[in-house]
């Protein structure tokens, strides 16, 4: 997968942005990349501090980028654009105060075109790192939510889930006046789209299994119903995309329970993509794949954004780092 993701930043040169650039993980990563010059790194810190961290470590990061917060000669335009997006939810004072912070001048520094993606979340909560995404680079244009995708490797086997980070529940939204402006079920159908988007570019047709403790009818229930109309809607939405709902995980994955469950289904039985109705589910779903099932699993790959945005775990390694930049800066 890796060797593939690498052959596509070969051949379109692209600049990440890391918003903690002292961090011992981060600048291992860095200098490795460096070193094989298919992705370029920026690193967001005070220039001497970062350059005492990367000596400390024994990481070459001689000739990479260092921008400083404090000392960067675009603060001003900077602090400008930003007052222009929050719209007068902040004061010019605010923005600077705010972009005195790695993570959200790391954030500014994609959305000004320094940057085409960014990396954090080696220090900073998962929060810290989606709020000013969410503040600043926003939402691609038809996208209503931000969710996110793992992508699990088992030797030559890969598959994907979503949303086990972002979405804790699907619920209607409303308006001031009280009417429904976006189902809960719409949103459901725009995570599994775009969670089968991405798992495209990981070289995974997708066929995607919308997951419940139901298997087409068996079970009712509000939480059915949801991935069942959920189904509908992709299905409208994506007619070309292979997608079928609701069914159970072990008729998403066993060929003989599949058809015997969901009979001429084109996915039960043969799902690689597994939407779940809620984050509890895909939470704890994803992680038995990766303790029990022997997956490594990458991510949480941010989706809906205007750029490709991710957040690392903070008890990530280098290795993570370097593997988490490949498949961000691919995302571009």
């Amino acid at each position: 997968m890796f060797e593939n993701l690498v052959e596509i930043l070969k051949a379109n040169p692209r600049k990440i942005v890391y918003t903690e650039g002292t961090d011992a993980r981060i600048l291992e990563s860095a200098a490795r990349l460096k070193k094989e010059g298919f992705l370029t790194p920026v690193l967001v810190g005070n220039v001497e501090a970062v350059k005492a961290a990367a000596a400390k470590g024994g990481f070459d990061i001689e000739g990479l980028e260092i921008l400083d917060p404090a000392t960067y000669e675009g603060m001003d335009e900077m602090v400008d654009k930003m007052v222009e997006l929050r719209k007068g939810k902040m004061t010019p004072e605010d923005c600077r105060a705010n972009l005195l912070k790695g993570n959200y001048f790391g954030t500014m520094l994609v959305k000004m075109g320094v940057a085409d993606a960014l990396l954090g979340g080696a220090t900073y909560s998962t929060a810290d790192t989606v709020r000013p995404a969410l503040q600043l680079v926003k939402t691609r244009k038809g996208a209503n939510l931000v969710s996110s995708c793992f992508i699990l490797v088992r030797q030559d086997e890969i598959i994907c889930m979503g949303d086990c980070a972002i979405n804790i529940a699907y619920e209607d939204k409303v308006d001031k006046e009280g009417n429904v402006t976006l189902t809960a079920a719409e949103q459901l159908a725009e995570v599994a789209i775009e969670t089968a988007k991405t798992a495209k570019v990981f070289g995974i047709e997708p066929k995607v299994a919308m997951l419940s403790y139901s298997t087409k009818g068996s079970g009712k229930g509000a939480n059915v119903d949801l991935v069942r109309n959920a189904t509908a809607i992709a299905k409208e939405k994506a007619p070309n995309l292979a997608i079928d709902g609701e069914m159970q995980f072990d008729a998403a994955v066993s060929p003989v329970v599949g058809q015997l469950k969901f009979p001429g289904s084109p996915v039960a039985g043969y799902a690689n993509t597994f939407i779940f109705p809620e984050i509890q589910s895909g939470n704890i779903g994803y992680k038995i794949a990766q303790r029990l099932g022997g997956f490594a699993a990458f991510g949480p790959i941010l989706q809906g954004l205007n750029a490709p945005i991710n957040d690392l775990s903070r008890g990530c390694d280098a290795e993570e780092v370097y593997q988490m930049s490949i498949i961000t800066a691919a995302l571009v």
